[in-house]
């Protein structure tokens, strides 16, 4: 059995830039530092901190006042900002810069009077967090359908952002509908999109057109790894997301004489390593890497723990 490995997979600059915050600042402050949500959407990681002396938290109201508090990378809105102030809270805000991005865009849009059409998926923490940024001018649209019955209150006077782990390709058709339906529409530039969703897409993609059966390692409430499953799904290439080593199951090898896999962008790469090695106990005889785009974007520590 061969097995080939997507080169462009794993951690994204923004989710190795919000581990390392909670890092830093368990060694500055000391435990225990508390995270509004889980600071990337994987369990590993999770677990890994909690067990260092960090507390995850889903609303502010559970951190002491005074407490050390970390947004996680998803961001948040202004009312848990000032949630924050108000509670006295020492905040360090991990949120990617990419994602901040879409914020002051949808805050520089709303500013104009736009109404906002925010395209992402419900429920999702950073989608919570765009809306609270268009200042009661947001709307969610998830799919082209959903274009069509869109009510707005001024078709001249619209805009549109995306959640960053949606790509180019997940966006264009719900753009091309938004542009058809109100051609004064305005947006960002598609190269605003997160490069790491976009490079791990294409990866993922060339890996269907050359194995028989594909794994994605990431977690099950990860927006960006349920992705990676889609892709070679859509091309009929049977893809399992997979949550850790232990998840393999051994009858989706039988008949496979080549495995693909990648991972999602919150994904710690020993897990990875972990399933090569079990996939060696099943018969795996070639190891290779698909080459990719080399990601070497770093992005700054906050003030508070930069040295």
């Amino acid at each position: 059995m061969r097995v080939i490995l997507a080169e462009v997979r794993g951690f994204c600059a923004g989710v190795q830039r919000a581990i390392d915050i909670v890092e830093i600042a368990l060694k500055k402050y000391g435990s225990p530092i508390y995270v509004r949500h889980e600071i990337v959407h994987n369990r590993h990681v999770v677990d890994r901190l909690r067990a260092k002396g960090v507390r995850f938290v889903e609303e502010l109201s559970e951190v002491p006042p005074g407490s050390v508090t970390i947004f996680s990378a998803h961001g948040v809105s202004p009312t848990v900002k000032q949630e924050a102030k108000a509670r006295g809270l020492q905040v360090i805000d991990a949120t990617c810069p990419l994602v901040l991005r879409v914020h002051n865009d949808g805050a520089y849009y709303a500013s104009q009077g736009r109404e906002v059409i925010l395209i992402g998926h419900a429920g999702h923490p950073e989608v919570e967090g765009t809306l609270g940024w268009l200042k009661g001018k947001g709307r969610l649209v998830s799919t082209v359908d959903q274009v069509a019955t869109l009510q707005v209150t001024d078709p001249d006077r619209l805009a549109y952002v995306t959640q960053t782990t949606l790509s180019v390709d997940d966006t264009r058709g719900i753009i091309k509908a938004l542009q058809g339906r109100f051609p004064s529409i305005v947006g960002p530039d598609t190269k605003e999109i997160c490069y790491a969703t976009q490079n791990r897409q294409h990866a993922v993609a060339e890996l269907a057109e050359l194995v028989d059966l594909v794994l994605v390692v990431g977690a099950k409430n990860s927006s960006n790894s349920n992705r990676l499953v889609e892709i070679p799904e859509a091309r009929g290439v049977p893809t399992y997301l997979v949550e850790e080593p232990a998840a393999l199951r051994p009858e989706w090898l039988e008949g496979v004489k080549s495995v693909g896999i990648t991972a999602g962008a919150s994904a710690p790469d020993d897990l990875v390593q972990g399933l090569i090695d079990l996939l060696r106990e099943y018969g795996m005889t070639e190891l290779t890497t698909l080459p990719g785009v080399r990601e070497d974007l770093h992005f700054k520590l906050p003030p508070q723990l930069a040295s």
